[in-house]
């Protein structure tokens, strides 16, 4: 009996609790209805604010709070009649002049953005034009003074150097200076900027007095001995371990092909920046200071490297110098009987030419020619 009253009590407690959740979704549903609605009317009303355009200022709608409803609506009615005279002003100008303020606002801080960073590009730019027109004018100046070290070593005589050529040198930059002053002038000349190199010039002497020379007026073997001057200066402004040289001395006679040697075998054993030389030669000089000798033969098509003694290579070299010493002594030879020969045919053919000519208007020329014919020969 006592478990049945409990299940009835417990019954009634759930019809209770059930209807009670059933009134909550009621009441629940309303309110759902009711949010729905109130959205409803707030998407309207803000349609309608924005038909009318911009709220007003505060103080405006404090002058009209306490005034009655219909008093509102007699002076909205006044205002709309007031507006439709001003039916042909775009009623959204207002709305756009803050549009586009904003997107101006916007723009300037934009702008202001872009040419800050152009500034630190401009910046950049020129630090590197002013480093690297450092470096070539650091670059120049080493290359130029070890030229004319190179030189003095190689022609104790001479001298050389290295000239920058710049667009000043050109009439046309002259009209240019007219309006700048003197010392404004010089400086310019004397510091001008890298954007107005346009090459590198050579001037070089071979004694103690004389003028200077340019490359193109020198012949085959100075030229050879300037680019051999350049190549060791720029080797000692900057350095690379080794060498390549085939005949570097060919061109060149006995006393530069001394001093050559004496310049290869004194950067070979410098103590700051020693530097491997592997050269090619048929010249003495080179094979006397050499540390190794090497020969190479060709035969059948295949060459072959073989290690030389350096008495050995110097015998080889001596009796080759003595093979086209012969070969130019006869080569010579005949060349020198061919021009006689020529150059005798010419004459006896003039002469003969000029007695025919005279044998018509004198006899007694005849012996003269004659005698001028064998004096001659």
């Amino acid at each position: 009996l006592k478990a049945k009253k409990r299940l009835d009590v417990v019954k009634t407690k759930d019809a209770e609790i059930t209807k009670l959740l059933e009134d909550a979704q009621k009441r629940e549903e309303k309110l759902m209805n009711k949010r729905s609605l109130c959205v409803t009317q707030r998407e309207l009303h803000a349609r309608r604010i924005q038909e009318l355009g911009t709220l007003p200022p505060t103080s405006e709608l404090q002058k009209h709070k306490g005034l009655s409803i219909s008093a509102l609506m007699r002076e909205l009615e006044k205002t709309n009649k007031k507006l439709k005279s001003y039916s042909h002003v775009n009623k959204k100008a207002f709305d756009q002049f803050v549009n586009f303020n904003e997107q101006r606002e916007t723009l300037l801080k934009r702008k202001e953005e872009v040419d800050k960073g152009a500034r630190k590009v401009k910046e950049l730019i020129d630090s590197l034009d002013r480093q690297k027109d450092e470096a070539i004018n650091r670059t120049f100046r080493g290359v130029s003074a070890h030229f004319k070290d190179v030189f003095k070593e190689l022609v104790p005589d001479g001298a050389g150097e290295l000239i920058m050529k710049t667009s000043l040198d050109e009439e046309e930059d002259e009209d240019l200076d007219e309006d700048l002053d003197e010392e404004e002038r010089i400086r310019r000349r004397q510091n001008p900027s890298v954007n107005r190199y346009r090459g590198i010039g050579i001037k070089v002497r071979f004694s103690n007095v004389g003028e200077n020379y340019m490359m193109s007026q020198l012949s085959g073997g100075q030229k050879s001995l300037v680019a051999m001057a350049l190549i060791f200066a720029i080797q000692r402004c900057d350095p690379a371990p080794f060498y390549l040289f085939d005949e570097l001395d060919q061109a060149l006679d006995s006393t530069y092909r001394k001093a050559v040697a004496g310049l290869i075998q004194r950067q070979a054993n410098s103590k700051e920046n020693p530097t491997q030389f592997i050269c090619s030669t048929f010249r003495p000089e080179l094979v006397a200071i050499s540390n190794h000798c090497y020969g190479i033969s060709h035969q059948d098509k295949v060459s072959n490297i073989y290690h030389l003694s350096k008495k050995d290579a110097l015998k080889f070299i001596a009796n080759l110098m003595s093979e086209e010493e012969a070969v130019g002594e006869v080569t010579s030879l005949a060349t020198s009987k061919a021009s006689r020969g020529v150059g005798l045919s010419k004459k006896r053919k003039a002469i003969a030419d000029a007695a025919n000519e005279d044998e018509n208007d004198e006899g007694g020329d005849e012996e003269s020619v004659s005698d001028s014919v064998e004096v001659t020969a």
